[in-house]
């Protein structure tokens, strides 16, 4: 008896190939994205930080003014200015030995989870937070110039001259309960303040 040979289209035989090639290689796709899926932030064993691997960060679980009793954040916030809010983690710095400061914009923005209801920071992770303007460590760099005859910079005394050293007088916050940022926030302004160091 002859051999009679079954006829495959070649498109056929490369699809079977490549989902024959696909299963083998998922397990070690899911394998990847697993190891590729960022840790979520983890509450500290001490509870008195919360630290973010991804963003190599210890964030201060509670803001300034507040401390942890082992069950949530007890006080009162205490607002500031920037002035003291820098002054706040100078102190506390040196009296940890540890490099906190104020965080930059991107930072706090990380603490807003939009999933949360209300949406703010995690109340699991920051039990009691603002859900306010705090205040940011960057600085604001005036990039164009001053217009001379608008009404608002009339009103407030701007000038080519003294838009450098708008600088001096204005910082940048984030709202917590939303994400916004701003950089024009007078720096006398009070505001909270949550601190973070890096990892």
């Amino acid at each position: 008896m002859s051999r009679r040979k079954l006829y495959v289209p070649a498109a056929l035989r490369s699809a079977v190939l490549l989902l024959a090639l696909g299963a083998l290689a998922s397990p070690v796709r899911a394998a990847e994205t697993e190891a590729a899926a960022p840790a979520r932030p983890q509450v500290a064993a001490d509870g008195l930080s919360v630290i973010d691997s991804a963003a190599r960060l210890v964030w201060a679980r509670c803001v300034e003014g507040m401390h942890w009793d082992g069950k949530a954040c007890v006080g009162e916030a205490q607002l500031m200015s920037h002035a003291q809010a820098v002054a706040v983690a100078a102190q506390r710095a040196k009296a940890e030995g540890q490099a906190w400061r104020l965080p930059r914009v991107n930072e706090l923005r990380r603490l807003v989870d939009r999933r949360a209801r209300p949406v703010g920071p995690n109340p699991e992770l920051y039990p009691g937070a603002l859900r306010d303007w705090h205040w940011s460590g960057m600085a604001s760099v005036p990039t164009g110039t001053v217009n001379p005859y608008a009404y608002g910079n009339v009103m407030q005394g701007r000038t080519q001259e003294s838009g450098s050293s708008e600088s001096f007088v204005t910082g940048w916050a984030v709202h917590l309960g939303n994400g916004e940022s701003r950089s024009d926030v007078a720096k006398g302004t009070r505001l909270a303040v949550r601190l973070v160091r890096g990892l």
